[in-house]
């Protein structure tokens, strides 16, 4: 990636504006797991992300209380009840995280497609 980074650097002929490189700058610079998690509580499916985290920790929290109460059951029917309890529970934690995670990953995917457009955009100014 750097290579065609270099090459369309290259392709835009002069230099670009001081408003163009600080907002490549700030895209360039590599963000870490807990900066790209945060990033994901920003924007128009912010609520979202928090009502997704928030929920992530209380289905865990619910399986682990299922499961301890599985192994408190006194009968077979409340084990595979409260088993069943556990694996709905996880089963959903792991459908949000999986989504939150999902998101991060779009998120990272947009600021590399910014990056291409806006160079992009500056190659078609000088044409």
């Amino acid at each position: 990636m750097p290579d065609f980074d270099d090459r369309l650097r290259e392709g835009l002929g002069g230099p670009l504006s001081a408003d163009d490189r600080a907002f490549l700058d700030k895209l360039d610079s590599e963000k870490g797991m807990f900066e790209s998690l945060g990033f994901s509580f920003q924007g128009k499916l912010k609520v979202w992300a928090m009502l997704a985290t928030a929920l992530t920790f209380v289905m865990s929290g619910l399986g682990l209380w299922a499961v301890w109460q599985m192994f408190e059951a006194d009968t077979t029917r409340g084990l595979i009840l409260w088993a069943a309890a556990g694996w709905a529970a996880w089963t959903m934690q792991i459908g949000l995280k999986q989504w939150l995670w999902d998101r991060i990953r779009m998120l990272n995917i947009l600021r590399e497609l910014k990056k291409i457009e806006l160079r992009l955009a500056r190659l078609e100014d000088r044409g």
